[in-house]
Order: structure tokens, then C-alpha cells, then sequence
């Protein structure tokens, strides 16, 4: 995922981020504040996930999020 799109969108994220890592804190997330290698290596931290892992985690989570935002906006031509 692209350091910048995710800052971009950690508003959206954030609360998403405390249900998919529940042991993550608010001053984990507030720490983080949207930079990816930070929550990589919070991910590492408190989960005890390799980097490689915690970059692929954040970025199946994401792509989950977008696609699911997606779903939810894309008019259905039924209606």
C-alpha cells in the first residue's frame, strides 16, 4: 500500500484498526497518526508479527475496507 494513500485515509482507518487489532491502544493509534511503518512496527510489537507479515496484514485490511466501502456506494442498477 502507498505510504501516502494510507495517511491520506487513517481518519476512515482508524477506528476500523481498533477492531482488526484489539490490542492496540488509543495512544497506540494516536502514535501511529496514519504512518504505516509506525503501526508495522506496533503490529510487531504488541503481536509479535514479523515486519514482512504486519506490512501484509495492514494491507489485506485496507483492501478489505476499500472493498467493502465500495460495495456499499456502487448504485445497484436493480433499484
Amino acid at each position: 500500500m502507498n505510504k501516502d494513500v494510507f495517511e491520506g485515509k487513517w481518519k476512515q482507518i482508524r477506528g476500523e484498526a481498533k477492531a482488526w487489532w484489539g490490542k492496540l491502544t488509543d495512544d497506540d493509534l494516536d502514535r501511529a497518526a496514519g504512518k504505516l511503518d509506525v503501526l508495522a512496527g506496533l503490529l510487531q510489537e504488541k503481536y509479535g508479527y514479523t515486519r514482512q507479515h504486519a506490512a501484509d496484514e495492514i494491507d489485506k485490511r485496507v483492501t478489505e475496507y476499500e472493498a467493502k466501502l465500495k460495495e456499499n456506494t456502487v448504485p445497484d442498477p436493480d433499484k
